[in-house]
């Protein structure tokens, strides 16, 4: 396929109406069908790829996402770079709603996801010890603080399966680990991205505290997220679209783009 874009962006369904002349990509995949079209667009000197992971009506529930056939499609398109964007809670009361977390780690607490792109004959171990690409991630964060956005600097993300929320029992059990967020989409997605040789970024957008916070936090109900995400859209849209305009052409001060080679085993 003709290289469309360089830069991939996950979530933000309505991002891609922020752009002018639009064109709507549908891509197929030996994975099936993604959650949706690539919407192409161009912000500074880059052609941007945007994808809503749940469908363009937030139809898809999140263990329902076919994340092998998102993450292909960016990279058939010719993306070098995949930025995820999410909404997620809180398990720190430090960490408050409304600011934004670059994680530099994950937890995968999720079940039955096809989770790598490597199903044989070929012997591969990618490694997912710094799976966030540190290039984008110091990018990220210089420009969420020039903007004045509060930004935490590093941070752990718990993914659970969905759809439904953690019990109390649980919450207090990730807080207790040290954990920053908590979330239903941050993997499989960073994790193929990097498998396919593009370089992954998490913006969690914290949006609530999470059940067993302390335990004096209040339940916490989905009209409540999308409330406190809609509030924020606009930082988030700022630093989406500002940092884009200064991602450089190539992506060789990072070592993502060698993952599947340096995994194999010779």
């Amino acid at each position: 396929m003709e290289k469309l874009a360089d830069i991939g962006v996950f979530g933000g369904s309505g991002f891609y109406k922020f752009l002018d002349d639009i064109k709507e990509v549908k891509v197929e995949t030996p994975y099936g069908m993604p959650s949706d079209s690539l919407f192409i667009g161009k912000i500074g000197s880059h052609k941007v790829a945007f994808m809503p992971r749940h469908g363009r009506q937030h139809t898809i529930l999140p263990h329902l996402i076919n994340y092998r056939a998102n993450v292909w499609a960016m990279k058939e398109v010719g993306c070098k770079r995949v930025i995820s964007p999410c909404a997620a809670g809180s398990l720190q009361k430090h960490v408050e709603p409304g600011h934004f977390v670059i994680c530099d780690q994950f937890v995968d607490w999720t079940d039955g996801r096809k989770s790598t792109f490597f199903e044989g004959p070929v012997v591969t171990h990618p490694s997912a010890a710094e799976t966030y690409c540190p290039e984008l991630r110091q990018l990220a964060i210089d420009t969420a603080k020039e903007l004045g956005i509060t930004v935490h600097e590093q941070g752990t993300v718990v993914v659970v399966n969905g759809p439904r929320f953690s019990t109390k029992a649980e919450s207090k059990f990730f807080t207790a680990q040290g954990w920053e967020v908590i979330n239903m989409t941050a993997y499989p997605e960073a994790y193929l991205v990097k498998e396919a040789d593009m370089c992954p970024l998490n913006i969690s957008l914290i949006t609530d505290y999470d059940a067993g916070l302390v335990g004096d936090v209040p339940p916490v109900s989905h009209g409540e997220v999308i409330e406190v995400f809609n509030n924020n859209i606009e930082n988030l849209k700022k630093l989406l679209f500002t940092m884009i305009e200064r991602i450089s052409a190539e992506n060789d001060k990072c070592d993502c783009r060698n993952t599947k080679s340096n995994s194999q085993l010779h």
